[in-house]
């Protein structure tokens, strides 16, 4: 089983929200032996979405052959104003290129989702995803993680509370036990 960590905050500094949530979720993983790729979004260098190219931008490609190569996959986000980060979305609209696989989008893959923010709005973020997910053929998990920042760390800001890492850890052993069980009927693998 492969499992795909999608960090799609745009922010690239130590120890932030997303790195801390996203080291966390695939520490829960590693445990268990199994394989986790990160893709950190603020890292990948992606290019707006251009349709009219002639050719497929080499992050681009990279990023589709991750995207549909791993088994179930986690995306993390941030909530903007009101839904997930602009350049969140691109990175998935670019999942276009996959059009024309056998298995085009991410037909058959299994998606849990995490949003957090300042407030306790997290939940538009997790019902953006949701759609998106669901247009690109994935099969969300119905066991989300909103996050509220105000609760997320303890104390001392040294670690994650007890209630989110229970949470994060029902959310991992959900996927395992799904991703284990879940394959796409070959009757209902969609045609070209």
């Amino acid at each position: 089983m492969n499992v795909l960590l999608f960090n799609g905050a745009p922010d690239n500094f130590p120890n932030s929200t997303s790195d801390r949530i996203s080291n966390h979720i695939a520490q829960l993983f590693k445990d268990k032996d199994i394989q986790v790729t990160t893709y950190n979004l603020a890292k990948a260098n992606l290019p707006s979405l251009d349709m009219m190219g002639k050719t497929i931008p080499e992050s681009v490609a990279e990023m589709c052959r991750i995207f549909t190569s791993s088994d179930i996959q986690i995306w993390l986000s941030p909530l903007y104003h009101g839904g997930i980060p602009g350049t969140m979305k691109n990175c998935l609209d670019w999942l276009e290129m996959t059009s024309k696989y056998p298995k085009p989008y991410l037909s058959g893959q299994i998606v849990g989702l995490v949003c957090w923010s300042d407030g306790i709005q997290a939940m538009q973020g997790i019902n953006n995803m949701d759609a998106v997910a669901k247009a690109l053929r994935a099969w969300v998990l119905p066991y989300a993680v909103p996050v509220s920042r105000a609760d997320l760390y303890t104390e001392d800001g040294t670690a994650i509370t007890n209630a989110y890492t229970s949470r994060f850890k029902i959310m991992a052993d959900l996927m395992i036990s799904t991703g284990l069980k879940f394959e796409l009927p070959n009757d209902l693998q969609p045609e070209l």
